[in-house]
């Protein structure tokens, strides 16, 4: 067997690992999560970029900013330019604190990009293991590359 197909089996087998607490637990919608991500480089098994982000809460409220890094494990080959991804952000609590969102989130990835390209991540982390981020829209991004894997997403309070 080859390392890639063993790299790629053991990135599935974590990314399910992170899945057990989101599915354990009932969720309440919070609001959407943007985030502009910054160009990176594909190092075959993994890649890091910077993100620069924007929660906004369904109920009232002011916006949040957040600022940190997505990273991908696993199969990640080439060259893309910035993108954006964005989530719908379910926490395990009815009413929100802010900036709840800060902390590291882990979970599955999926990307293809040649020219134009998509992509999906959906993360479990934060307060407590008690946000979960599901893709609300693809991620958008241009460039040359293939990645499949475990992402892996820091967040922080920025402005």
């Amino acid at each position: 067997m080859n390392r890639p197909l063993i790299a790629l089996a053991g990135a599935t087998l974590l990314a399910a690992g992170f899945a057990a607490p989101a599915a354990a637990q009932q969720r309440v919608r919070a609001g959407v999560l943007t985030c502009d991500v910054s160009a990176g480089i594909g190092l075959i098994v993994t890649s890091q970029r910077g993100v620069a982000c924007q929660f906004r809460p369904d109920r009232r409220g002011r916006p949040e900013y957040y600022v940190g890094r997505i990273a991908r494990y696993g199969l990640d080959l080439g060259i893309t330019g910035r993108g954006v991804l964005a989530w719908t952000v379910f926490t395990a609590q009815r009413r929100y604190q802010r900036y709840q969102l800060a902390g590291n989130y882990g979970g599955a990835s999926a990307e293809a990009t040649l020219a134009v390209g998509l992509g999906a991540n959906a993360l479990v982390g934060g307060s407590r293991n008690s946000v979960a981020l599901q893709p609300f829209s693809v991620q958008a991004q241009t460039g040359a590359n293939l990645a499949l894997g475990v992402a892996e997403l820091r967040l922080r309070p920025g402005r």
